[in-house]
This record gives structure tokens, sequence and C-alpha cells, in this order.
């Protein structure tokens, strides 16, 4: 199984802000759309990622005048990447190994998707489900 498989049943869209936006609006964007992060992106180029855990990270440290700072002062720079062919196993590990839950996918240096673990999940309780229905109707029919 491979990431073009969860891409082509998730879609391919993705969100993004510049580097300059004010994280009070980043956030608001995260709550309207109900997603747990941001990809910071200028001309195109991945500049970094801004999750939940960077906005709640950098409220502890700094309180609310964060909020008015631009996305840049408070996104997670070393944006790890994976490619549409690499597999679903590794991505998981790498997520788990690397401790976050999105994933940015970069084709010939552009981003045409965006993977969270909860769409990995998704993707691996509907592959068990198939193949449980398989099995039942294989003993069935035997």
């Amino acid at each position: 199984m491979t990431v073009r498989s969860i891409l082509d049943s998730k879609g391919h869209h993705i969100q993004s802000v510049e580097p300059e936006t004010k994280l009070s609006v980043a956030i608001k964007i995260l709550a309207e759309r109900r997603i747990g992060a941001l990809l910071a992106m200028s001309k195109g180029r991945i500049e970094g990622i801004l999750s939940e855990r960077d906005i709640v990270r950098v409220l502890g440290e700094r309180g609310a005048a964060v909020l008015d700072e631009p996305v840049s002062a408070v996104m997670t720079r070393k944006v790890i990447s994976c490619k549409q062919s690499d597999t679903v196993s590794a991505i998981m590990e790498m997520m788990t190994l690397g401790k976050f839950r999105h994933l940015p996918v970069v084709e010939d240096g552009k981003v045409v998707g965006l993977i969270s673990i909860g769409d990995i999940v998704k993707w691996r309780v509907r592959e068990y489900e198939t193949e449980q229905e398989a099995l039942r109707e294989y003993i069935k029919t035997a």
C-alpha cells in the first residue's frame, strides 16, 4: 500500500499560509477547517509546518502575546516529507520515530498532498474491514 492510494481516496488538497501570516489568523484557519496542521509556504516552497502542538508549546512558553507574531516565529522549520510511492508502513514508522503527525507529500519539488496519522488510521481500518469481509465470504462459500 502506498501514499498515493491514501491521497487518491482522501484528495490532494492542502491548506497553507504564508510564513508572515499572524499566528491568530492561522489558528482561525485550523479551527474553521478542523485540521491539525498548516504548511507555511512561500512561492510554492515549504518553509515550515505549523501544528497544534507548536501552538500549544509556544502559548505555554510565551503567553497570548505570541498570537500577534508571524507563523514563521512558531512553526517547525525542519519539515520531513514523503513521496507518493512511499509505502504506508514506511511513513507510519517515520512518523512514529519522528514523533510527528503530519507529513507533506512532495513530487518533483511540488507539494501534492498532506497525510496525517488520522488518514493512515482510517485507511488501515478500512483495509482490515475489507479483508475481514473477504474472509467471511470465503468461509461462507467453502
